[in-house]
């Protein structure tokens, strides 16, 4: 009976999947593709990965307002702006190397989370009709954050951007955006893989 009600439930999820996978559209389908590109591309510290960023931003702008989720489309919004100008920081030599968050980084990090976090509820919460104005709300701040690190080529920004990236992934399967959250999850490892394979950079810039 165990194993019975196991596989019932197994063919249930999987029958789930594809009918998700099935109904997806074809903007979040590139959206994803997009997404993928880019987070490869920023763990192989490629200047290249904010072009492929932007083309999944504008796409998700577009998606998120649909499905709701309007801080997120504001998130992406911002995503846009600092793709383009990661793209001219990248390319200055004092910004080529990967360092580690100084202590007052990280005051700016965390009130930019606690202000940007509070101040988009609000916002959310009395001008808006999201349903999750409080998630919502709190997966765009830690994300601001965590990209304002990453354009800065701070280690820790995966840390910030994963916190981001878990709180979202409930978020976007609650809203019906299946192949997104499974995009997200994907940003959840490239982020632990991100954090070993910088601090290993970091590390041996320091030594040298």
């Amino acid at each position: 009976m165990y194993i019975r009600v196991n596989y019932r439930f197994i063919s249930f999820i999987l029958e789930h999947i594809q009918q998700q996978l099935k109904a997806t559209t074809i903007i979040e389908w590139l959206a994803f593709l997009f997404g993928v590109a880019q987070v490869i591309l920023a763990l192989k510290n490629k200047a290249i990965n904010f072009y492929a960023g932007i083309l999944s931003v504008c796409l998700y702008i577009y998606l998120f307002y649909t499905y709701g989720l309007y801080a997120e489309s504001i998130l992406n919004l911002y995503y846009l702006f600092v793709s383009v100008a990661g793209i001219f920081l990248w390319r200055q030599k004092n910004q080529a190397s990967i360092t580690f968050t100084t202590s007052r980084e990280w005051v700016i990090t965390l009130l930019t989370v606690i202000l940007s976090w509070a101040v988009l509820f609000l916002i959310l919460k009395n001008f808006t009709p999201s349903s999750v104005p409080f998630l919502d709300a709190f997966v765009t701040a830690a994300a601001w954050a965590g990209t304002w690190l990453l354009i800065k080529r701070k280690v820790e920004n995966w840390i910030i951007l994963n916190i981001s990236n878990i709180v979202a992934i409930p978020l976007q399967i609650y809203k019906g955006l299946e192949l997104t959250s499974l995009l997200t999850c994907i940003y959840v490892v490239v982020a632990v893989i991100g954090y070993i394979e910088w601090r290993k950079n970091a590390c041996r810039q320091t030594s040298n």
